[in-house]
């Protein structure tokens, strides 16, 4: 334990995140790119969203878990390459249908999703800063890519774009090596969650907060949101708060930033559907909680980052897959549901964090 409280010390570089969070940037650029491309009947246009989620997101733990049982497995490169690919198929027509296009792109996602998992996790000693920083890249580049789908950029670009990010993951790889000769168990320091609770029902709660964050990023009242700007704002302020939540917990306390960040977003949410800065605010209090479920993942699978990142993209998956469905038509109804889930959660995360919220700073 002196080891780990030594190592906590130190000050970690945040360089395997910043690497990342380009890659990520790069990836859902890709991705949100084609799915903007794509034009066909209703309901392949409803279709091909859910099918994209669920097979970019539930795979991940395999992958995760293969990647961890042999740590050489490096799929950072493979996934850029993969998604080259799929704009290819997507842009040259070889298939009449979308979807071998679509599962290549998906495969693609997966596997860079995966690889920034796995070297934010393993090189951050027990810190969220590296993995926040990396999550943060992705809503950059959903709402880059949504717009840039609406010009006239050829395919041939966004394969460039993915060839500049390839340098970023093999640097990112050097910097996991070292990580990984340092330590016999990749994620040792991550030890957040409560040993009062067994660690199946750390599993099971922190998975369950997940689905509920997927739901309720879709259940956000915003009728402000009108025009273009606003929606890249809206985006722009989610991966702040994604990258900042991380960087706070580290500063003083995950249990402080849980804890907070989920009480306080509450009634500026509530209040903001027709207040654009007021929303705003419960917005980056809302996203600063993604971090914290991941680290309670880790923290009882700290042999096997890859596995506990992938639960959380499964979460995601069940807590988005309702939306194309149902979803809750009045503010009323939305205002209910955020405020019950919300204290559901606050008590979930009270039960599973430590006591003393273990700062990094």
């Amino acid at each position: 334990m002196q080891t780990s409280l030594n190592n906590r010390k130190e000050k970690v570089s945040p360089l395997s995140g910043l690497l990342y969070f380009y890659v990520h940037f790069v990836t859902e650029v890709i991705c949100f790119f084609m799915l903007g491309r794509y034009g066909g009947d209703s309901l392949m246009l409803w279709f091909v969203p859910l099918l994209y989620d669920m097979l970019a997101f539930v795979p991940q733990s395999l992958i995760g878990y293969a990647c961890d049982k042999l740590p050489r497995l490096q799929v950072g490169v493979p996934g850029l390459a993969l998604m080259s690919a799929a704009l290819l198929l997507w842009n040259t027509g070889v298939f009449r249908s979308p979807i071998p296009s679509l599962v290549v792109l998906c495969l693609g996602n997966a596997c860079t999703y995966v690889a920034g998992a796995e070297v934010t996790l393993r090189t951050a000693r027990g810190r969220l800063g590296p993995s926040a920083i990396f999550v943060a890249g992705g809503s950059f580049g959903v709402i880059s890519g949504t717009l840039l789908a609406k010009t006239r950029t050829p395919y041939w670009v966004l394969s460039l774009l993915a060839a500049t990010a390839v340098p970023f993951v093999l640097l990112a790889e050097e910097e996991r090596k070292k990580a990984d000769a340092a330590y016999e168990v990749p994620c040792a320091e991550f030890d957040y969650n409560s040993l009062k609770i067994a660690a199946v029902w750390v599993v099971l709660l922190a998975t369950f907060i997940v689905i509920v964050r997927g739901y309720m990023g879709y259940g956000i009242p915003t009728a402000w949101k009108k025009t273009t700007l606003q929606t890249v704002i809206l985006f722009v302020v989610m991966g702040i708060g994604k990258g900042a939540g991380g960087l706070i917990a580290d500063r003083i306390g995950v249990k402080k930033t849980a804890l907070l960040s989920a009480a306080l977003a509450l009634p500026f949410l509530l209040c903001g559907d027709q207040h654009m800065f007021v929303s705003l605010i419960g917005v980056m209090f809302f996203s600063m909680t993604m971090s914290v479920t991941l680290a309670l993942l880790v923290s009882v699978l700290p042999r096997t980052p890859g596995l506990a990142f992938g639960l959380t993209t499964i979460g995601l998956f069940l807590g988005t897959a309702p939306i194309f469905i149902f979803k809750f038509t009045t503010v009323r109804a939305n205002g209910i549901m955020i405020s019950v889930l919300t204290v559901v959660c606050l008590l979930a995360l009270q039960l599973m964090i430590r006591k003393d919220g273990k700062q990094n700073a």
